[in-house]
């Protein structure tokens, strides 16, 4: 049995199936069954990660988990992880982050520290333990989406900004293949994972126009502006404007890191952000 958490997320969800087609059995657990529209292979189960208590009932019987810091936050996943140590799961697969880097810098960057802390919470836990280090989500352009739909116009900082795009079905096939390993090829393992091709935030707009078949362009505004606009409760102003000032480090940034290893642990190619836009054309249109 597999728990995963973050179920109906992008990478839950697509997780979720890969493993039932493998022959998996899965646990997905989500606030909401009712509404969750997961596959009809999968145990659906409710569950509040946020709880003092009880999460250990949610992994009885679990020999895995896939667990995800979006699923809850820092503190429900250090509760999963001494959950996962009292009732016997043997394997954790943590989805992570691309800016944990094995170094000093970790403390000093938002989105590092907050994900080394956690990878170091499972590598105490004595378990055996994947991470997976997700590069720039290509769901981060989904942001995008009200502007294309309203004016074709997205308002970014940094048009300039380079990233390698992951498309969210890699990162769960990545995240499958070591959560199903029975050789320990991958235990111990952190995989930084991107897509296949470096792109500016301007060219990833435009591929969504093609995509939709519609003009989209991008308008530069300040960092402050950009910053403000992302902000929400559970991105303070000032961890937004960081994120900002880091997507403008990656402006002409040469090379950019591409990583392999999407090909390199699942055996297929890495998709293009074009096959992302393509899968996504309703979000935008």
């Amino acid at each position: 049995m597999i728990v995963v958490t973050g179920a109906t997320g992008n990478i839950g969800r697509s997780l979720v199936t890969r493993l039932l087609a493998d022959g998996a059995a899965v646990r997905a657990l989500t606030r909401d069954p009712a509404r969750a529209a997961l596959p009809a292979g999968a145990e659906v189960v409710r569950a509040d990660l946020t709880a003092d208590e009880g999460l250990e009932p949610l992994l009885e019987g679990a020999d895995a988990l896939f667990l995800n810091l979006a699923a809850g936050g820092e503190r429900a996943a250090g509760a999963l992880v001494d959950a996962a140590v009292k009732t016997g799961v043997r394997r954790i697969v943590l989805n992570s982050s691309m800016a944990v880097t094995d170094s000093p810098a970790d403390e000093s960057h938002f989105i590092a520290r907050m994900h080394a802390a956690q990878e170091r919470a499972v590598r105490d836990s004595g378990l055996e333990w994947t991470f997976v280090r997700g590069g720039n989500y290509a769901t981060n352009a989904l942001a995008w989406a009200p502007a294309v739909r309203a004016t074709g116009v997205v308002r970014d900082a940094h048009p300039g900004a380079q990233g390698a795009p992951v498309h969210e079905a890699d990162l769960a096939d990545v995240a499958a293949v070591a959560l199903l390993d029975r050789t320990g090829t991958h235990q111990g393992r952190a995989y930084p994972v991107t897509g296949p091709e470096v792109m500016t935030v301007a060219q990833q707009v435009a591929a969504i126009g093609r995509a939709i078949g519609r003009e989209t362009r991008v308008e530069q505004i300040s960092e402050e502006a950009a910053a403000e606009a992302m902000a929400g409760p559970h991105l303070p102003r000032e961890a937004a404007l960081e994120l900002v000032r880091m997507f403008g480090g990656a402006v002409d940034a040469s090379p950019f890191p591409v990583s392999d290893a999407v090909e390199r642990i699942t055996g297929h190619p890495a998709r293009t952000f074009a096959r992302w836009a393509e899968d996504h054309a309703a979000d935008f249109s």
